[in-house]
């Protein structure tokens, strides 16, 4: 196994989304060495994501707790996710999820791109995409 790399999560940087909410990247770097980059989001309940998007494909697995996604100008048309569902959000369409009920919510997500990058709809600023904030 010299090619393979194995990703410990407990070994992943902590990228906090605010007091409710922190993603661990896994796969990619910000130099853009993988053709994708995935992570783990946790989320506590009642969490929203603000509306963003991005310009490839994003896919979220959810692994534990439950979720509501939609995408803008459809908020009367969410989506209930569960552990074991998968959504793909096509690139260039706002969207966002929360998390409800009263567990926390984990995902997988898959940027299919080497960067992440971010276009939040209420302009906030991004640094190696995350929300400024978010560092």
């Amino acid at each position: 196994m010299a090619d393979a790399k194995v990703i410990r999560l407990e070994e992943a940087p902590i990228v906090k989304f605010g007091p409710d909410a922190h993603y661990q990247p896994i796969i990619g770097d910000d130099e853009g060495t993988m053709p994708v980059r995935t992570g783990i989001q946790t989320s506590q309940p009642g969490y929203v994501a603000p509306m963003h998007s991005h310009p490839y494909i994003e896919i979220l697995h959810i692994l534990d707790g439950v979720a509501e996604a939609w995408v803008e100008g459809k908020e009367d048309a969410k989506v209930l996710l569960q552990k074991g569902d998968t959504i793909a959000m096509p690139p260039g369409v706002p969207h966002s999820f929360r998390v409800v009920g009263d567990q926390a919510m984990r995902l997988l997500g898959t940027h299919v791109s080497p960067h992440r990058i971010v276009n939040y709809r209420d302009g906030r600023a991004t640094v190696r995409g995350y929300a400024v904030q978010d560092q």
